[in-house]
């Protein structure tokens, strides 16, 4: 029997069977998760009773993960974002995670593949501020091999906008 440890499993999430309602009531709380029941079901044409049905079960299945405020980056303080890439070293993925998760400048990561393994949305006050993150707290993490810093120059879309 070998001494080596089996890598485990990657949990894989199966998506959940949705009709042309459910997706309808997925759209509407994502152009405006503060709708009332009432409004959403006159909005679809269905009762109060089928949209509370509906959208309860849409939390339980793990649809619908939550609820959240959409702000303005650049209003709220956050003069300068930018996507980060960072290499890391093998099989760190779990222990870089959990120090990017500690950072409230970073919005999104995402394991990714290519040349890096993760992308960051990341946003700060100033330049200064970009600076000190990327110097002093990503390329000082034990597992970061490399960064790449991309300045974002404008936003093709946000909160509940489409291309």
């Amino acid at each position: 029997m070998s001494k080596h440890k089996l890598p485990q499993a990657v949990e894989v999430r199966q998506p959940v069977q949705l009709d042309d309602t459910d997706r309808a009531i997925v759209a509407e709380l994502r152009e405006d998760g503060r709708l009332s029941m009432r409004a959403l079901a006159e909005k679809l044409h269905i009762s109060r009773a089928s949209a509370y049905t509906r959208v309860e079960r849409l939390v339980t299945e793990g649809v619908i993960t939550g609820y959240t405020a959409s702000i303005d980056p650049e209003r709220y303080g956050f003069g300068i974002s930018a996507y980060v890439y960072l290499k890391i070293s093998q099989h760190s993925w779990k222990a870089v995670r959990r120090q990017v998760l500690q950072i409230p400048e970073v919005w999104h990561g995402a394991l990714v593949s290519g040349e890096n393994d993760l992308v960051l949305l990341v946003r700060t006050q100033d330049a200064a501020s970009m600076r000190e993150l990327v110097l002093n707290t990503f390329q000082t993490m034990p597992d970061v091999l490399a960064t790449q810093t991309v300045l974002i120059l404008d936003e093709l879309s946000g909160p509940r906008k489409s291309l």
